[in-house]
């Protein structure tokens, strides 16, 4: 049996990226597939995973293995907007895809911000460019979603939808594991690191109208803060230890 070099593997695997089988951020087949599909050594197939990487192909992070090098999406947190017009905004194309859609009790947690009753809750998948870029979850209390549908959700933002004029939002970002759920529709192993975000928005008048919560691949997005010159200190606003 004749014994395939590492430049071919790597000549292999460039071919693929070029005929886009493999988009921007979306994880490559493990070392071990990889492996059986060129019948090398992990050896051979790391050594050409390498020389992909040195090429600015590809890259590797703790967690989630190898994947096709990309530079993070960036979202800025200097104003209340959609995931779909940031994205829009750096000339990405956006989509959504409803993964539920139910008007259901709240669960605890939610209803310590919406209030008890029944609330609109719908979990959704964006996509960047074709790839999975975050999986979202919005409640909305019942009297507010009554009239909406699951096409009017995955036509439009909530923020687009709702009867009332906003004001703004408080959003919490921190670190976190997929879980099992998450890691199957973003299309990476579970246990990899992701950032969550959970944001609540309010009205003019300070009424709160919406939970969300957005996780994200770690390795696809990063978070923008602008700081005025006149702020005294050098670390990031709304910094807090976690318990």
């Amino acid at each position: 049996m004749r014994t395939i070099r590492y430049r071919e593997i790597a000549d292999d695997l460039a071919a693929r990226l070029a005929a886009g089988e493999l988009g921007g951020g979306r994880l490559l087949p493990s070392e071990a597939a990889l492996c059986l599909r060129y019948g090398a050594s992990r050896v051979t197939v790391r050594r050409a995973l390498e020389v992909l990487r040195g090429e600015g192909l590809v890259d590797s992070r703790q967690g989630f293995g190898w994947f096709v090098a990309s530079d993070p999406l960036p979202q800025t947190l200097g104003h209340l907007g959609t995931i779909e017009g940031q994205l829009a905004a750096s000339g990405v194309v956006a989509e959504r895809r409803i993964l539920d859609f139910a008007f259901v009790p709240a669960r605890p947690p939610v209803a310590a911000v919406l209030g008890p009753g029944t609330v609109l809750e719908v979990r959704r998948l964006n996509l960047a460019d074709g790839e999975p870029f975050a999986r979202v979850t919005v409640w909305c209390p019942e009297r507010l979603g009554a009239d909406l549908s699951r096409a009017d959700v995955e036509r439009s933002p909530f923020y687009e939808l709702l009867p009332v004029v906003l004001g703004g939002a408080s959003q919490t970002i921190g670190a976190a594991a997929a879980e099992d759920g998450d890691a199957e529709v973003l299309g990476i192993p579970p246990g990899s690191p992701v950032l969550r975000c959970r944001r609540v928005t309010t009205t003019e008048d300070g009424e709160i109208v919406l939970l969300s919560e957005h996780v994200f691949p770690a390795h696809r997005t990063e978070f923008v803060v602008d700081l005025p010159k006149s702020e005294p200190s050098m670390a990031p606003s709304g910094l807090r230890l976690v318990d």
